[in-house]
């Protein structure tokens, strides 16, 4: 009779949503994980911030640590899943300290891989193990090991996405209702859609992390958010979502990122209007996108829940199986960002100013003679092409929206004329621009 093949041991840093659902996930589907990964994978070792907590969770066989990256030291563990958060602190040391130590490690932390992906994923090579992270991108989507695998032998002209389900939230309730800002945000807020402090997500950082991981995958190059433009959706008034629906537009935040020539990167992470028919423009509520463009393949869509206990656990254990499957059969499991990290390049974000694009615009102008005229002629000093204009009603002397849109123009010719424009007499507020996405 052959001998069993023994357990895939978990050390689990973090029981909070996202880890409670890991254990859960782990136990319930315990029958089908094994079949599928050829050995059981079972949470050994666990760590969070309240031991005392009630958590509905059977933690009676698994050694405690009060301290997360002691979870690296312990020698009953085979793998480390980290899904405690955070560029550095606990999270930072314990994935290095497993690392070091020769563990694989699973992690769903954005933050700390783009800001520390490629010394990580150097460190993990030099130890002959894997660092895995489907769950830091888009949660339940599996766009990266689709990318790093399945589209591995293509060449990716451009990769962008619905990268944050709080805003794409907000934007899509904006959009359907014509409701304010503040009132969904606080809406989404009450649902579990946002954070009491909806920083990270509202002002863009969050999709940041996102964009930088798969501009790595993407063009082979070292995860970084240095240089990186980020816009959040803090500006985006209800005005501007029903102009953009007029004009055959609806607005997302988006993160974007091209390879240029040169080698370096284009593209950051600020709201966009895309054409309603595009692919990014029909991912519903908190749902996330990843839009893949690449030769040989063409187009690419991977759109699920990008949020959520159950959808980040998914992908979690997805990698735990992966390792399971590898450990079992003898195999490596490819680098973490698809290259060695010794080949990974260094691609700076280029300066915004140098990027051309359309341009939305929206002015609060007196309705006066010559308005349009003044402003017509600070757009061509600039070389800045208008595509068409759009105004209703009248209010003579009064205040009145008036919306551009332009042809492509650098965007430092952009933010030159809206400086002048803004200067003007009888301009009443400052100018509202967003990029419109041509050309995906």
């Amino acid at each position: 009779m052959p001998k069993a093949t023994p357990p895939l041991r978990i050390a689990l840093a973090g029981l909070g949503t996202v880890g409670g659902s890991v254990f859960r996930l782990l136990q319930d589907h315990a029958d089908l994980i094994e079949a599928r990964a050829g050995r059981r994978v079972e949470v050994v070792a666990v760590s969070a911030r309240d031991k005392g907590r009630e958590r509905g969770l059977d933690l009676s066989s698994c050694t405690w640590t009060d301290k997360a990256e002691d979870l690296a030291d312990l020698e009953n563990v085979d793998v480390v899943a980290e899904v405690i958060g955070g560029a550095d602190g606990s999270a930072r040391a314990l994935v290095e300290s497993a690392l070091a130590r020769g563990l694989p490690v699973v992690t769903a932390n954005k933050a700390l891989l783009a800001t520390h992906g490629a010394a990580l994923a150097a460190l993990a090579e030099s130890k002959g193990v894997p660092l895995l992270w489907e769950a830091a991108v888009a949660a339940g989507v599996p766009a990266v090991k689709a990318m790093r695998e399945s589209l591995a032998a293509n060449r990716v002209r451009r990769v962008a996405g619905v990268l944050n389900g709080t805003c794409n939230y907000i934007m899509a309730r904006m959009e359907a209702e014509g409701a304010d800002y503040e009132d969904v945000l606080i809406d989404a807020q009450m649902l579990g859609y946002a954070e009491a402090d909806p920083s990270f997500d509202i002002d863009g950082q969050d999709a940041a992390c996102k964009i930088a991981l798969l501009a790595a995958l993407a063009f082979g190059v070292r995860p970084t958010l240095a240089g990186l433009s980020v816009r959040g959706i803090r500006t985006v008034d209800t005005a501007d979502i029903r102009f953009a629906g007029e004009l055959g537009y609806a607005v997302r935040l988006l993160g974007l990122a091209e390879q240029a020539s040169s080698g370096a990167l284009s593209g950051g992470v600020e709201p966009f209007l895309i054409a309603r028919d595009h692919p990014l423009a029909g991912a519903p509520g908190a749902h996330n996108a990843v839009l893949v463009e690449a030769d040989p393949v063409g187009r690419v869509l991977f759109e699920g829940p990008g949020a959520g206990g159950g959808a980040t656990a998914s992908a979690i254990v997805g990698d735990l199986m992966d390792i399971a499957r590898a450990s079992a059969a003898g195999a490596r499991v490819p680098p973490a960002f698809g290259l060695p990290a010794g080949d990974l390049a260094d691609a700076p974000w280029e300066s915004e100013g140098t990027t051309a694009a359309c341009f939305y615009m929206r002015l609060t102008v007196t309705d006066a003679p010559g308005v349009i005229v003044a402003i017509s002629a600070i757009l061509r000093d600039e070389a800045i092409s208008i595509e068409s204009f759009l105004q209703h009603g009248r209010d003579p002397g009064g205040a009145v929206s008036l919306v551009i849109t332009t042809y492509e123009a650098p965007r430092a010719a952009m933010t030159r004329a809206m400086g002048v424009i803004a200067r003007l007499p009888t301009v009443l507020a400052p100018p509202q621009v967003i990029r419109i996405l041509r050309g995906a």
